[in-house]
């Protein structure tokens, strides 16, 4: 009989993706080496490819992980029974709180997907698609239209374009953090600059 892997096993390699994803977003994946990920993780270089056997199946775990949970979340809203309006915020909040939690696995996602084989960054790009079909669902149930319509695409497009890129510029010690900024993106987003309501303050506050 086989040897079963031992407790921590998981929690092992979620330490060691989490840690090349840091250094991916930080050096870039062609710069990055195995045995940079190694010491990240406080780990031999041997320890390390018991868990993965090169650098490149990192790099595959990190996107795919990432665009899988979007993935996953988007099933998890469209599932539950809210009307248009409700579910679209909701999508919103939930993807905005996903890239507070991987805002390294977001970049390399963005920026190293290119490095990926055709297979692989094909099927990330399918999750990818998944994703914005179920935004686009979203949008096109709010304006009362169906998801074919002209502007589906587009809108949820631009959506993206609000929301993907908030990590280039958002700062930890910043005054807004995620959770703030969530519906500040739902209120522009769906009800122009009007529509946007200061942040409510922290109890701590």
């Amino acid at each position: 009989m086989g040897r079963g892997r031992a407790a921590g096993y998981n929690d092992q390699r979620e330490m060691i993706l989490e840690q090349a994803a840091h250094l991916f977003a930080r050096r870039g994946y062609p710069s990055t080496s195995m045995n940079q990920v190694a010491e990240a993780c406080g780990l031999s270089k041997a320890t390390l490819y018991h868990y993965y056997k090169d650098k490149y199946s990192l790099l595959v775990s990190i996107a795919e992980g990432h665009v899988s949970r979007l993935q996953a979340l988007v099933v998890e809203v469209e599932a539950e029974a809210l009307v248009p309006e409700q579910r679209l915020r909701e999508l919103i909040r939930r993807i905005v709180e996903e890239y507070a939690d991987a805002q390294d696995a977001h970049r390399v996602l963005t920026e190293d997907v290119k490095f990926l084989d055709e297979a692989d960054r094909e099927r990330v790009l399918d999750h990818e698609r998944d994703v914005v079909s179920g935004f686009a669902r979203a949008v096109a149930e709010v304006r009362g239209e169906s998801l074919q319509a002209e502007l589906s695409k587009p809108l949820t497009m631009l959506l993206f374009g609000m929301i993907n890129w908030m990590f280039t510029w958002m700062k930890p010690e910043g005054e807004l953090d995620y959770d703030a900024m969530a519906p500040i993106v739902a209120d522009l987003f769906m009800g122009g600059l009007t529509a946007v309501k200061p942040p409510k303050a922290h109890p701590s506050d």
